[in-house]
């Protein structure tokens, strides 16, 4: 039997639910998971819904007789095939941190995407990324020809077919025009636990004022500068004992981690987008499996 994933977002009305559990069920199929939230300041209603179709019918039939009972809400929606995975350009710089374990959860499956391409402005993780048999691409990025390079990402993206940018330590601020063309599908990493210590070294920041704790932060990329909606977070703990280079190791394993709970989220669907904030619903059972392990 297929396995789809529905998303809705509408605002909250009596009778929503109801309308998208009834037409899954006349159209044969049996939902496995779903998470709902409404907004109580906005009003906005969020639903994630998990179901097997038991007669066989495809996603766009699904999607195409859905338009019906979703008008009379005002929802906007979309089916997906949950056998699809979510195809991911990454973009580095000089730490590989991220990358590393990007590439080891993608080589056991632990992540639901595929990695189609990574663009890095430095060379330095070419022959890893060749050797995972990966399309690597060095685009240098200056002031002086920052509007060229951008455009040859774009081009790596296009051609690639990507559904998502992450940034996995790419320390280039990207253009507004990108992160407009890309809204709500560029994932970025901080090394700081944000709002606070902004900017260069948050680690040295963090151990000049003797914090207890360090974390990491993963959100959506706008035009305003680490300020994009928050996708998930973590922390660390740290004593007055540690130099600032304990904090910069300790950091660097909450990075990946974050980044890799993030995408996990995003390429599940899991992600809402609500004004500056964001809805992550649970994941659904099963989906931390592995293809294989070790």
């Amino acid at each position: 039997m297929s396995k789809f994933c529905l998303t809705v977002t509408c605002q909250s009305a009596r009778g929503v639910v109801a309308a998208i559990a009834g037409y899954l069920s006349e159209q044969g199929c049996n939902i496995t998971d779903s998470s709902q939230f409404d907004d109580p300041e906005t009003g906005g209603f969020f639903m994630r819904v998990s179901f097997v179709s038991e007669t066989g019918a495809t996603r766009d039939e699904l999607e195409q007789g859905f338009a019906k009972a979703a008008q009379g809400f005002g929802m906007e929606y979309m089916f997906y095939d949950e056998a699809r995975k979510m195809r991911v350009v990454v973009m580095i710089s000089r730490f590989g941190h991220c990358l590393n374990d990007l590439l080891y959860r993608w080589k056991i499956g632990a992540l639901p995407i595929d990695i189609a391409a990574v663009v890095s402005n430095h060379m330095d993780y070419q022959k890893l990324v060749v050797n995972h048999d990966i399309p690597f691409h060095c685009i240098k990025v200056t002031k002086a020809n920052k509007p060229d390079a951008e455009a040859r990402i774009m081009a790596v993206v296009e051609e690639a077919e990507a559904d998502l940018i992450v940034l996995a330590r790419y320390m280039q601020i990207l253009s507004d025009d990108m992160c407009r063309t890309m809204s709500g599908r560029i994932i970025n990493i901080h090394h700081s636990f944000l709002p606070s210590f902004k900017g260069a070294n948050p680690y040295k920041q963090a151990f000049q004022r003797g914090v207890k704790l360090i974390g990491a932060t993963s959100h959506y990329v706008t035009a305003d500068l680490d300020e994009g909606p928050i996708i998930e977070q973590d922390i660390v703990r740290v004593t007055h004992a540690q130099s600032a280079e304990d904090y910069v190791s300790l950091g660097r394993d909450v990075e990946a981690q974050v980044l890799a709970r993030a995408i996990h989220s995003h390429a599940n669907r899991r992600v809402f987008l609500n004004g500056d904030k964001t809805v992550v619903f649970p994941a659904s059972p099963g989906s931390y499996c592995s293809e294989r392990m070790g």
